[in-house]
C-alpha cells in the first residue's frame, strides 16, 4: 500500500509540473535581437549593385558611384576599412550606426589621426544578408541620390599590411648595413631615406625630412604577398620622378623596416631602414 501511495504522489507531481510548463505562454519568451551596429559588424560587405534616384541600375564603374564601391569591413571596435574590388585600401577610420539603424556615419582618417571627411548616409536595408544605403552627393539638391547595395560576403580582409602601414605616421629611427652594423642617419648612404612618412589609405603618400620639409610625395602600394612596398614619386604636375620597390622586413603596429639595395647588380650590398610608430602630425 505504501508503494502504491508513493506512485500516486509521483504521478501527481509529474502531472502538476507538466501542467505548469504547458501554461507558459511562448510569447513571454523574448530572444535578444542584435543591434544595428552588431548586424553591420557581423560580416564583410561587397558592393554588388547601385541605382539612381529613378530606380535605374547603374554600372559600378560609373563615376557617380565608383567611389563607393568595394569591400567594407566595419569592425566591432568602431574602426572600419574599405578596399576597392581589387583589394587596394581606399579608406579607413571610425564608424557608427544610430540606435534605430536609420543612419550610418563614417569618419575617414589620415595616418596622424586627423579627419579627412565625415559622411552620414541613410540606411535603407540592414539585415544579415544586405546593407543598402542612400548617398546624396549634391547637398543643394536632395532629389539627386544613389542607392548603394551591398551583400554579405566571405571575402577576407587583405592581410598584406596595407591597413597597418596607413594607420600611423612613421619616423626613421635607425639604419643598418648588410653586416648588421648601425649606420648614422646623417650618413650620405641612408640620409635620403630618413624622415617622417605618411602612407594614406587613398594610395597617396608624403615623406618629410626630420626638419618637417617635404621631401617626396606620390603614390604607394604593397604587393599582394606583403613582401614589397612600392612608391612612385610625383612632381607638382603629376609627372613621375622615380619609382622605388623595396623589400619589407618588418611591418607591424610599432615597426616598419625595409631593405634598400642601391645597386641591383650587387644585391649583397644593402641597407635596412628602420621606422617606428610616432604621433608626429603631418606638417
Amino acid at each position: 500500500m505504501n508503494t502504491f501511495k508513493k506512485l500516486c504522489y509521483l504521478f501527481a507531481a509529474v502531472f502538476l509540473l507538466t501542467t505548469a510548463v504547458s501554461c507558459i505562454d511562448n510569447d513571454d519568451i523574448v530572444m535578444d535581437q542584435p543591434t544595428p551596429s552588431q548586424i553591420l559588424s557581423s560580416t564583410p560587405w561587397e558592393t554588388t549593385a547601385a541605382r539612381d534616384n529613378n530606380g535605374n541600375p547603374m554600372a559600378l564603374t560609373d563615376p557617380n558611384v565608383a567611389g563607393f564601391v568595394g569591400f567594407a569591413y566595419f569592425k566591432a571596435d568602431g574602426n572600419f576599412a574599405i578596399y576597392n574590388l581589387n583589394d587596394a585600401l581606399r579608406s579607413r577610420g571610425t564608424w557608427s550606426v544610430d540606435p534605430e539603424g536609420k543612419t550610418r556615419t563614417i569618419t575617414a582618417l589620415n595616418p596622424d589621426g586627423t579627419s579627412i571627411f565625415s559622411r552620414v548616409v541613410d540606411i535603407l536595408v540592414l539585415n544579415g544578408n544586405e546593407f543598402t544605403y542612400r548617398i546624396r552627393t549634391n547637398p543643394t539638391d536632395p532629389s539627386i541620390y544613389y542607392d548603394i547595395i551591398h551583400k554579405k560576403t566571405a571575402h577576407a580582409e587583405p592581410g598584406n599590411g596595407q591597413i597597418t602601414l596607413a594607420s600611423t605616421p612613421w619616423e626613421t629611427t635607425g639604419a643598418k648595413d648588410q653586416n648588421g652594423n648601425p649606420v648614422a642617419l646623417t650618413d650620405a648612404s641612408v640620409a635620403g631615406f630618413v624622415g617622417y612618412s605618411y602612407f594614406k589609405a587613398n594610395g597617396t603618400y608624403t615623406i618629410y625630412g626630420l626638419n618637417n620639409v617635404l621631401r617626396s610625395q606620390g603614390t604607394w602600394s604593397i604587393s599582394a604577398d606583403g613582401k614589397k612596398r612600392t612608391i612612385t614619386a610625383l612632381d607638382a604636375n603629376g609627372n613621375v620622378l622615380f619609382t622605388r620597390v623595396v623589400d619589407i622586413l618588418t611591418l607591424n603596429s610599432s615597426e616598419f623596416t625595409y631593405r634598400i639595395i642601391p645597386n641591383a647588380g650587387n644585391p649583397s650590398f644593402y641597407y635596412d631602414i628602420i621606422h617606428t610608430k610616432v604621433a608626429h602630425q603631418e606638417p
